[in-house]
């Protein structure tokens, strides 16, 4: 029988662990640090997102129509069983976490532990996932590099690993990239992806447990596990996308990611802030399960110090079955200082061949064509009097000498519910080397979706409600 194969993008790179300890939350939430690696060529990051955008297109393509089936939905509770007991028992848990090194690559990266006994890894935290996975070595492996470096899973020395049968259901009917060969049911589910740079990672799925550090009402935390997470175990892998990742934490709307699988014991919600792009490689931001109070709050908060005053705003999270694992937002308008744009409604709606979703995975905002002339048009009527020079991969870029960020025209981004992002004059008219800043907004074909991408979202607090179907979102330095 031919193989199903799903093509995928993820723009990963890692660099070395560093393990450090997070300091107890006396909130009910979960909380991870995130830290950018610093940042990439801009012709890098459009090279990596213009991959990307094409997967997605694909991977949009083989979604689903309709909603989960009962067995889907059975599954997830069973899966979200095994943790209920650890997790409803203690008010929150946090992971340790620190910073990486350099890599060049536009992403931004947690610190994981999975396994009994705990084995620590460095993933890409990446909304347009549904499957976290981590390179593996055993008996019959070959990932010499993995295995001499230490950052290898080995499912033979984990008491809670428990490969996942091929003739399951959650091997056929919710990993759309895992193979359709099934020799015998004792056979585990073997998932294979290729990459449109022609990387590959080859392996199978299994469940594990994550150790996670409780936190509440008592001094210290205590460690725990967060059991019954799928979990792919890559014992083949090729390209330079993995010459020193350690995999992919899921942050995807789907049954089997980790983001659905914690949230779903945590209050039904997670959110993240990004850090600059350009901030030190060592300055460090944070993931959180549950509710987070720099959301809710007015004014400063332990977890994010120098929040913004003003609440957060809000939008409806169209979690959409076509859209899995991609997170859908309504946009209704672009404006620049303060007009309007002329953008054909159905650029946002996916029922017209268009949509847009948040994706921590893409480093450039891309827009389907009508959307992207009608943008970079007003910005650089804007900028007119600056002296045009020409960049890869950007087509308006400026000759920036004299003009400070104050002179940056204003753009907002107008969600349904009255909702509206004001992102920071950096996040769109971007530094591409000394006294040059270009718009880093890519074009899209038209049909297809649009994605805001990591750095439109940079110096703002996201917090995804899946419970309630709700995004919430504020302004934030992200730092500890």
């Amino acid at each position: 029988m031919a193989a199903r194969r799903l093509i995928l993008l993820l723009a990963v790179a890692a660099a070395a662990f560093l393990e450090g300890a997070s300091g107890a939350r006396a909130s009910k939430s979960a909380q991870f640090d995130l830290f950018r690696l610093g940042s990439s060529s801009l012709s890098q990051q459009a090279f990596h997102d213009r991959y990307r955008l094409s997967t997605i297109a694909a991977r949009l393509r083989l979604s689903s129509s309709g909603p989960p089936s009962s067995a889907e939905r059975r599954r997830t509770r069973e899966t979200a069983a095994g943790s209920r007991a650890a997790a409803d028992a203690a008010a929150a848990f946090a992971m340790p976490l620190g910073s990486g090194a350099y890599t060049g690559i536009g992403q931004y990266f947690v610190r994981f532990r999975v396994g009994t006994p705990a084995q620590p890894f460095l993933l890409v935290a990446d909304t347009g996932s549904d499957l976290t996975w981590v390179k593996c070595s055993n008996s019959s492996s070959s990932s010499a590099a993995a295995a001499k470096e230490g950052r290898a899973f080995r499912p033979e020395r984990s008491r809670t690993w428990a490969p996942i049968s091929c003739a399951s259901d959650t091997c056929v009917k919710s990993l759309p990239f895992s193979l359709a060969t099934c020799p015998t049911p004792g056979t585990a589910c073997a998932y294979d992806y290729r990459y449109k740079d022609g990387s590959a990672a080859l392996g199978t799925v299994g469940t594990e447990s994550a150790t996670i550090a409780l936190s509440g009402p008592a001094a210290a935390p205590s460690k725990a596990k967060l059991k019954g997470l799928v979990l792919g175990c890559s014992t083949s892998y090729s390209g330079p996308s993995f010459d020193a990742s350690d995999g992919v934490l899921s942050l995807g709307y789907s049954d089997i990611s980790f983001a659905s699988h914690a949230a779903s014991r945590f209050a039904g919600r997670f959110s993240y802030c990004l850090v600059d792009h350009l901030a030190p490689r060592n300055a460090t931001s944070y993931l959180t399960f549950g509710p987070n109070p720099a959301v809710s709050s007015r004014t400063s908060s332990s977890s994010c110090p120098r929040a913004a005053k003003p609440r957060a705003r809000e939008t409806p999270l169209v979690l959409d079955a076509r859209m899995r694992p991609f997170y859908d937002v309504s946009i209704k308008a672009i404006s620049v200082n303060g007009e309007f744009l002329k953008i054909p409604r159905a650029v946002w709606d996916v029922d017209a061949g268009g949509g847009v979703i948040l994706d921590s995975g893409t480093s450039l905002t891309v827009l389907a064509k009508p959307a992207y002339r009608a943008v970079v048009a007003a910005l650089d009527k804007k900028l007119a009097a600056l002296p045009r020079v020409t960049m890869d991969p950007f087509e308006y870029c400026y000759n920036w000498t004299s003009p400070s960020v104050d002179d940056l025209p204003k753009l907002a981004v107008h969600f349904a519910g009255s909702a509206r992002l004001e992102p920071p004059g950096k996040s769109y008219v971007i530094d591409a080397a000394p006294g040059v800043k270009c718009i880093g907004v890519q074009e899209g074909p038209w049909p297809g979706i649009s994605v805001i991408g990591n750095i439109l979202q940079q110096e703002h607090l996201w917090e995804f409600d899946l419970k309630n179907r709700r995004l919430r979102f504020k302004r934030s330095r992200c730092t500890h």
